[in-house]
């Protein structure tokens, strides 16, 4: 029983993957700031770049989602059928 405390917990206190899809993330809060600072007065400008990070940032995130844990587990399941 204790084995498989310790192996829950060492699955939830993993690290990996997580600067992957948090960047992109952190990137797309930025660009959100920016845009809404923009939008509130702060210049045309300012809202055009932030509305184009937040969106390429986005774009990214979902990316890097894919690949670090849509396609690892994509390809576990081939594992598995084959």
């Amino acid at each position: 029983m204790n084995r498989i405390i310790r192996a829950i917990q060492k699955i939830h206190n993993d690290e990996r993957g997580h600067v992957e899809v948090g960047v992109p993330s952190l990137i797309a809060a930025i660009g959100a700031v920016l845009l809404g600072i923009g939008a509130g007065g702060g210049g045309d400008v300012l809202a055009i770049i932030g509305g184009a990070v937040l969106g390429v940032a986005l774009f990214g995130a979902g990316i890097a989602r894919h690949r670090a844990i849509d396609y690892e587990v994509y390809s576990r399941l081939d594992k598995l059928e084959k």
